[in-house]
């Protein structure tokens, strides 16, 4: 079964660090970014959005933006998609 069963990509999402954290704006509105979705590719490779709140409160609309180019970020990405492996790797099954 393995050879015909097609996965088209896994997620996570990453609580992005205090310290880490940083503002964009988007159709006016300024947000403060928290959360990084991280997606696994096909190919390998990895895919990552930021999403978060606006500033002034509130939800805000659901708006993906960058991230930025920066060590911190891409170290932060790449150990959580470390830790996924391993928790995926390790699961127990369904129930």
């Amino acid at each position: 079964m393995s050879g015909d069963l097609e996965v088209s990509a896994l997620a996570i999402n990453v609580t992005v660090p205090e310290a880490l954290r940083w503002t964009d704006t988007r159709r006016g509105e300024t947000f403060t970014l928290t959360t990084l979705n991280v997606r696994l590719l096909p190919d390998g490779r990895l895919a990552v959005k930021a999403y978060g709140r606006p500033v002034s409160g509130g939800r805000g609309g659901y708006v993906s933006f960058p991230v930025p180019d920066e060590p911190e970020l891409a170290a932060l990405v790449s150990e959580a998609a470390g830790r996924a492996g391993e928790l995926w790797a390790a699961h127990r099954g369904l129930g």
